[in-house]
């Protein structure tokens, strides 16, 4: 059985949701080894991110703020997809998200992204790109300074 485009958009769409109503990982983080704050002015979206590293793995990731479904759902993929993670893996996560909400193609097909995967279709709406990178944007300056 094959899923057809518009059923696998539904279900895409029901995943960004779920994330917004019952976000993963939100609140502050105590013991953070690192935070950064980003704010989108034009639509009022403001995400805190804190993360504590194990070495060089990430132990926990955490995100505090308000905002629209696209930025608070991926605001709570992000931090689920970061544990585990290395510094390095990480990196490499932020630039292929960054490609998958730019359109991609690649990246949409990148399984390795997981339920990240439902954001592709932000790549149509380029004024919600922003509100999609915005928590990705704190991560690359956690990663970068911490």
């Amino acid at each position: 059985m094959t899923v057809s485009d518009a059923q696998l958009a539904a279900i895409y769409q029901e995943l960004i949701l779920d994330h917004y109503r019952r976000p993963r990982n939100k609140g502050a983080l105590a013991g953070a080894d690192a935070r950064a704050e980003r704010r989108n002015p034009l639509c009022g979206d403001e995400i805190v991110l804190e993360v504590a590293f194990d070495g060089d793995v990430v132990r926990e990731a955490r995100f505090s703020g308000r905002g629209c479904s696209i930025s608070q759902a991926s605001a709570s993929m992000l931090t689920q997809a970061l544990r585990g993670r290395t510094r390095a893996e990480a990196e490499a996560l932020v630039r292929q998200f960054s490609a998958l909400v730019h359109g991609d193609a690649g990246a949409a097909g990148d399984e390795g992204l997981g339920e990240l995967r439902a954001l592709q279709g932000v790549a149509r709406f380029p004024a919600r790109i922003r509100c999609a990178t915005l928590a990705w944007s704190a991560l690359d300056e956690v990663l970068r300074g911490a």
